[in-house]
């Protein structure tokens, strides 16, 4: 049978999603406009066919739900309106509660924090704002937007800028062709949801990085406010605006959706002021077929404090580093994205996406030279996904197509006091990549899918050196030698699952997943024999973990062991944080994910409020897998333990407040001979505010309010001491406080 858009409205409620974004998802037609049928397909439940066959994330989702989610959630009142594939309102773009029915057909950690989670309740300045609640990523601020990620020990030996993660903005890759990244372009409010694959389950995405793939998704003009405008105020300086409106007209929808942010820093010398856009604007050419364009556009200054030593870090954390000062250390970025993706339904079984993305980057970065890089980055994909029975079975297909290409103009120039000194190199460096994937999950049983995938990846990296002298005379150095080089990378990356659907309210999965990662320029620069032999890294991963809900409680539980081979790592000490990379032989990454959230108590003051508790705790356990040299120490880079966790009272009125903490129990090294450690530190917070779904929220957020001393994020080196300038400090004690309206 057909059911209307209603029903998808109210299995949103169901799941905790707001009344105004329900109504955004049902009630943006105008009443003398006349839409393409949009329609959510409800079948009654067969085992034979994925495509009528209930999917259980319509219940379990993410444990970052958010703090205002209803009290009384009923599974077995549940509708069956959405499935895995189903679309209530655009094509192209699955809202929340339908991304989180697909995300979880994956037979791994994966995870949906819906804006629900952080928009409302935190300054959403940045990624750790709104991914601070899922486990196994540690995310750690720096100064400014500049932010620390890490998942599952991805990119330890890099704690500039961003390796090991692929970061996209709605498919669009945020990181370069070789997997360079910026943090600074990712505007926390300007997202419905973020998905988040952690290691090799990020398969949709080549799977071909150590810590996986984060998607951060805008609205549609079928689930956007029509208007909506927030302001928030903070400690050091913070002043934001953000402002966003959306809608549908006829067959047309759009979302747009701006924002300046401004902070002077906790630190000296961390100033630093964003301007920040995106857009997209979607077609319905016929109730089967929408494309949708995309803009983004980005306008960061940045200046930089730089790491410190241990010692500094701790007793005068405001302090910048002096040579930052001296040479005026920034990174600043224009950034303009554009991209298409178009859906087409080909009939009730098959679907097609494709489109293509350009863009166009321009990093200006004193340092201790002065970085003037030129990027123009351009890619497209394909996926088809395919649904159908097969000898009276359930089967799901699915096959895709990724190809992304770069080219940096990279200049390096003197920095000579802040000013822009004489050219010391200058390269041109080509990256491509094309990968293929096939997923495959046929339900050998009606409630147990069996995963089959492969990946395949080809990576290139040629650097042309545009700067070297004519060839020496005999005995004589030449100071400039020719840096050029190429190496390609073929990488193929089998995958094999299983997903049992336990109940309507409880999944169980288990894999084992290969991985590979190919350098970037940061790794295989060519400028030595060492450096232009760099090996990609390979991971096997063994997994198993369960996710789930109940009416007072939900959990997201993993187990998971990498057998990595050829590991990026630093090479020599230093006292900048800076190293040259290396591969390791063999290294161990394995560790535990659980979060979640619990009702302590229901209906205690008054009918339907609660005290709800909501957790966050990763256990890594990274070591080397017996080194000639380290033998079984453990990798520096991460805390052995990291928990996040709060306490809020909730009223139905909408009102909420409770305390917070961060703590990480044990310091952890800072160096491969684990000679030198951070410090252990507990940071308490609090927060107390007002969101009933309606036009107005509002919120004040405590942190660090016993003002304690510590290191949030630290470089690593071989062997460091004393004197190695390699620590951020924290922020101090800081409040924030907001105020959002919307209609």
């Amino acid at each position: 049978m057909r059911c209307s858009v209603h029903a998808a409205a109210t299995a949103a409620v169901f799941l905790g999603l707001s009344t105004a974004e329900t109504n955004a998802q049902s009630t943006t037609k105008p009443d003398n406009i006349d839409l393409p049928p949009i329609v959510v397909e409800q079948v009654e439940p067969k085992p034979a066919s994925l495509a009528t066959k209930p999917a259980q994330s319509n219940q379990a989702v993410s444990a970052a739900s958010p703090a205002s989610e209803p009290a009384d959630v009923s599974l077995s009142n549940m509708p069956l309106a959405l499935t895995v594939g189903q679309r209530s309102g655009s094509l192209t773009v699955p809202n929340t509660v339908e991304a989180t029915a697909e995300i979880q057909r994956t037979p791994g950690a994966v995870e949906v924090v819906s804006d629900k989670a952080y928009k409302a309740s935190t300054p959403s300045a940045t990624i750790k704002d709104a991914l601070d609640y899922v486990p196994g990523v540690f995310v750690q601020p720096k100064w400014g937007d500049d932010t620390r990620l890490s998942i599952r020990g991805s990119g330890l030996s890099r704690n500039f800028h961003l390796r090991g993660v692929q970061l996209y903005m709605d498919g669009i890759p945020i990181n370069t062709a070789d997997g360079y990244g910026d943090f600074q372009e990712i505007d926390p409010t300007a997202y419905r949801y973020i998905e988040v694959f952690k290691g090799a389950n990020a398969l949709r995405f080549g799977a071909n990085s150590l810590g996986g793939a984060i998607n951060f998704v805008m609205p549609t003009g079928y689930d956007a406010d029509r208007f909506g405008a927030r302001v928030d105020v903070g400690s050091f300086g913070f002043r934001k605006f953000a402002t966003g409106s959306g809608g549908v007209y006829g067959a047309a929808d759009y979302f747009i959706t701006g924002t300046w942010q401004e902070q002077d820093g906790y630190r000296e010398h961390s100033d630093g002021e964003s301007v920040r856009g995106s857009a997209n604007v979607g077609y319905r050419l016929s109730s089967n077929v929408e494309t949708r364009f995309y803009l983004n556009a980005n306008d960061v200054e940045q200046r930089i404090p730089g790491s410190v030593t241990r010692t500094a870090a701790l007793s005068d954390p405001k302090a910048a580093a002096a040579n930052n000062i001296l040479q005026d250390y920034q990174r600043n970025i224009e950034t303009v994205r554009l991209a298409n993706k178009t859906s087409v339904r080909l009939d009730d079984n098959t679907t097609v996406e494709f489109g293509a993305f350009y863009v166009d980057r321009k990093l200006d970065h004193p340092i201790y030279q002065w970085l003037d890089y030129a990027y123009q980055d351009a890619g497209g994909f394909v996926r088809a996904v395919d649904a159908r029975e097969i000898g009276g079975h359930a089967n799901r297909f699915i096959f895709g197509v990724n190809i992304h290409g770069g080219e940096l103009d990279n200049k390096q120039f003197a920095n000579i006091g802040g000013q822009k000194g004489a050219l010391l190199s200058s390269s041109l460096d080509e990256s491509f990549n094309v990968s293929t994937y096939v997923e495959n999950t046929f339900y050998a049983l009606p409630d147990v899918g069996l995963v089959t995938g492969l990946q395949y990846l080809h990576a290139k990296r040629e650097r042309r050196d545009r700067f070297f002298s004519d060839p020496p005379s005999w005995g004589v150095p030449d100071a400039n030698p020719d840096d050029s080089g190429v190496r390609t990378y073929d990488l193929l990356s089998p995958k094999v699952g299983i997903l049992w659907d336990v109940d309507p309210g409880w999944q169980f999965f288990a894999n084992v997943s290969r991985s590979a990662e190919a350098p970037s320029f940061g790794e295989n620069s060519f400028t030595s024999a060492a450096a232009s032999n760099i090996e990609a890294q390979r991971a096997t991963t063994f997994e198993i973990g369960t996710r789930g809900r109940r009416e007072d409680y939900r959990w997201d539980f993993a187990i998971y062991r990498m057998n990595i081979d050829n590991e990026f790592q630093c090479l020599e000490t230093g006292n900048t944080g800076s190293c040259t990379q290396v591969n390791l032989d063999k290294t161990i990454h394995q560790g535990v994910e659980l979060g979640g959230g619990a009702a302590l108590l229901k209906s205690a003051f008054v009918h339907r409020d609660r005290l709800w508790l909501n957790a966050a705790y990763t256990f890594n356990d990274f070591r080397f897998d017996d080194d000639p040299v380290f033998g079984n120490n453990e990798l520096p880079g991460a805390p052995r333990h990291f928990v996040r966790a709060e306490l809020l009272y909730q009223h139905p009125s909408g009102f909420y407040v409770g305390p917070n903490v961060e703590w990480v129990p044990e310091a952890y090294y800072a160096d491969s001979a684990n000679s030198l450690e951070t410090k252990a530190y507990a940071l308490l917070g609090a927060k107390i505010g007002f969101d009933d779904g309606g036009p107005i929220s509002a919120y004040i957020e405590g942190r660090n309010l016993t003002d304690e001393t510590y290191i949030a994020s630290t470089s690593i080196a071989t062997r460091a001491d004393a004197s190695s300038a390699l620590f951020e400090p924290g922020n101090g004690r800081a409040i924030y406080a907001g105020v959002q309206v919307k209609w």
